[in-house]
């Protein structure tokens, strides 16, 4: 366990980071910040609870093939990179970064992206559009997922 402020990070049986009672701010004044964060069904699911959003269940996979990282993103605009083959990953660990982010570790060794809690925020509130997105993604590629 170890804490950040008034931030208390306890390390979960899944293996992953819980934050509770996290009052820490995202890179906008007004970004809701997730109250808890925790690791579900063996670190295929990151539950993040929102005061006015409740829990938020967040696949491993749609975190991973969104990471913020630059391998993801690209360096500039139009530079992403279609992830494929990321059905089975799973987090393997939770780290904070400052008081504005985390840090997820992957099972397939990924770990270069950090989560902010704008960015959490956003998958929280349109995780459904954008895995609708990466499925349309996937099939103009000619992919099809093997979950």
């Amino acid at each position: 366990m170890f804490s950040l402020g008034k931030d208390t990070f306890r390390l979960s049986l899944q293996g992953g980071w819980v934050c509770y009672h996290c009052d820490m701010a995202g890179l906008q004044n007004n970004t809701p910040v997730p109250d808890e964060l925790r690791l579900r069904s063996g670190g295929q699911t990151l539950v993040l609870t929102y005061p006015a959003l409740g829990e938020v269940a967040l696949t491993a996979e749609l975190l991973r093939v969104y990471s913020p990282s630059a391998e993801v993103r690209g360096h500039g605009q139009g530079n992403a990179v279609l992830q494929i083959g990321k059905e089975g990953v799973s987090i393997t660990g939770i780290e904070p970064v400052g008081n504005y982010a985390v840090k997820l570790i992957f099972s397939d060794g990924h770990d270069s992206g950090l989560y902010s809690w704008d960015i959490l925020h956003e998958f929280a509130t349109q995780h459904q559009t954008l895995w609708q997105t990466y499925l349309q993604r996937l099939q103009a590629a000619g992919h099809t997922r093997k979950a």
